[in-house]
Order: structure tokens, then C-alpha cells, then sequence
């Protein structure tokens, strides 16, 4: 066990950048105390969240705004700077640390690592599905049953505003706007944002709240409900998205936030400008909108190699 000095020792770098939320010294000395890691162990902890904090600095983020996009963009970005496996394993754990203690200390309201795929890495840019994944996901559900037909406008929806899981799961009958199409949505810190849903999504959603929801003998104002007329949970949104991908036969690890990924990809691959696309997200940051712009970009390599002649002459040699 480490006396106090160690402690003061290892907090250093973080008293010291300006912005350093108490938080910080408060996990530092949580893993000193409680968790009995090593020296080094906890000094590569305070070096990568010292890292993250510069990260949410730069572009005026506060700690309680970060989420799951905010992760992805950072950590895509110490992929490209040319950081291994290990190394972006270790950020993620240290985030994922930090986030669920903030959560357990109340601190943090949410956490958003925690629905982060454990790393695989090097790849760290999002899964993408295709047009063609995401039309065989979307005629899974059984649309001849009141479950069937939530799912299936719960996916509908997912893919057709981009949505958070969080979002998806708070949204209210009253947030939808079956003459207009729109949706309202409430983000990160409350921020509210109106996205558009393409005709078929609201038609499937005007059918489920007119029809189906009332089936489900609701309890709470929520638009989507679980079998009880209750609100749905972000793991139960997790599973089923899951169920329906391994039911299309996709096989490759997927999740709510992977219908949010495509959104956004699609658009920009049909030409959609990147602010647009960022207020859709709801991100406050350009930066977190970019990461999508690696994804074309990987996508666009790949398909140069596959398809230019030139590129196709040099493997056959």
C-alpha cells in the first residue's frame, strides 16, 4: 500500500493542468488506496487521463460532456498518431476506470465508456454496416406481432435520426411530429435538436404510436415500451440490435451506436456537408464529427486498391 506522498507524487501532472476537474485526483488516489496498483501502473493511468483531459480542453469539452463519440473520435486519433494495441488498450481501461467511478461517486451522470467495445484494436474506427447489413437487419422483426412491430420502428428510427441509445430510450410520444416528419430530440446536457425522418420511418413510427404502442398498456410516457408498458432500457435496446444482426446473419460485433456510425457515414458518402451532418449528431464539436470522414477515407483506399487497374497490376506481380 502507498503512503500519501506517493499519492501527491502521482497526482502531479494532474493538479497541475489547469482544468483538472477534482475528479481526477479523487481516482488517482482511489486507485492508490483501494486498488493497490502499482507505481507505474498508476503513473501510465494519471499520463493517459492527463492526455484526455488536454484532448477535451483543446476543443472546450467539459469532463460531464463526453461521450461516446467524444471517445471514439479521441482514441481514432491516437490511433492515427501511431499508437499500438497495447497502448490504446491501456487509454481505453483508464477511461473506462475513470467514467465508472465518476458514475458510482456521482460525480458523472453517465458513463460513456461503458458500452465501448473491449479493443480489438488496431481498428478503431467505428463498424460501418452497409446499406444492404442494414436492410437485412431492418426486415428481421416479426411485423405481424406488437414486440415485432416496436422492434422494427425502434431500429427504423435508430437508423433514420442517428440516434444516441440514450436518446432513443428517452424519446416521448409527443416528440414526434407525424405532420412534419421531425423528431425532437434531447442530447448530451439536455441540448435539444430537431432531426428529420425519411417517410417510411415515419410512417412505421406514426403506424406503432396510432396502433401498436397502445397494445402495450402504457405506464409511462416513454415511446418505446417493454412488456410491462414501461420504458425501454439501453440493454434491452443492446440486445435486441444484437439478435436481429446475428438473425441476418451478420456475425461481426455491433451495437445501437453502430446504426448512429452509419448514419452518418451514409450521408456523407451521398454528399451531405459535414456540418450538417454534425448538427443531425448532435455533436458539439467538429471534431467528433470527422472521425466519419476517416471512414469514408479507409473505405475509399480500399475500394482504389480493389478496383483501380494500376493497383490491381501491382498485386498480380
Amino acid at each position: 500500500m502507498m503512503h500519501s506522498m506517493s499519492i501527491k507524487k502521482i497526482g502531479a501532472a494532474v493538479e497541475d493542468h489547469e482544468n483538472a476537474p477534482p475528479l481526477l485526483d479523487y481516482f488517482i488516489e482511489y486507485l492508490v488506496t483501494e486498488k493497490g496498483l502499482s507505481e507505474n501502473t498508476i503513473s501510465a493511468y494519471r499520463t493517459d487521463l492527463a492526455d484526455f483531459l488536454s484532448f477535451l480542453a483543446i476543443h472546450e469539452i467539459p469532463l460531464q460532456a463526453a461521450d461516446e463519440d467524444i471517445l471514439f473520435a479521441y482514441l481514432a486519433g491516437l490511433r492515427q498518431k501511431g499508437l499500438g494495441s497495447r497502448s490504446l488498450a491501456r487509454h481505453l481501461s483508464a477511461l473506462r476506470g475513470l467514467f465508472s467511478f465518476g458514475l458510482k461517486e456521482g460525480c458523472l451522470s453517465a458513463d460513456p465508456a461503458a458500452f465501448l467495445e473491449n479493443p480489438k484494436l488496431p481498428k478503431l474506427l467505428p463498424d460501418v454496416l452497409s446499406i444492404q447489413e442494414i436492410s437485412d437487419i431492418l426486415n428481421q422483426p416479426n411485423l405481424s406481432t406488437k414486440l415485432g412491430f416496436r422492434d422494427r420502428v425502434m431500429l427504423e428510427v435508430l437508423y433514420a435520426a442517428g440516434l444516441r441509445v440514450s436518446e432513443l430510450c428517452g424519446l416521448e410520444v409527443l416528440d414526434f411530429d407525424m405532420h412534419a416528419g421531425i423528431l425532437k430530440i434531447f442530447g448530451k446536457g439536455s441540448k435539444e435538436r430537431l432531426v428529420p425522418v425519411h417517410s417510411a420511418a415515419g410512417e412505421f413510427l406514426s403506424q406503432y404510436l396510432n396502433v401498436w404502442r397502445p397494445l402495450f398498456e402504457p405506464k409511462e410516457k416513454y415511446m418505446f415500451l417493454n412488456r410491462s408498458g414501461k420504458g425501454l432500457s439501453r440493454q434491452a435496446v443492446w440486445k435486441l440490435v444484437q439478435k436481429y444482426a446475428v438473425s441476418a446473419g451478420i456475425h461481426k460485433a455491433i451495437s445501437p451506436h453502430s446504426f448512429r456510425h452509419s448514419f452518418a457515414t451514409h450521408l456523407l458518402e451521398g454528399g451531405a456537408d459535414l456540418r450538417v451532418v454534425q448538427l443531425l449528431l448532435g455533436h458539439a464539436d467538429i471534431s467528433a464529427t470527422e472521425i466519419y470522414t476517416h471512414v469514408q477515407s479507409a473505405r475509399l483506399v480500399s475500394i482504389h486498391k480493389q478496383f483501380h487497374p494500376r493497383s490491381r497490376m501491382h498485386t498480380e506481380v
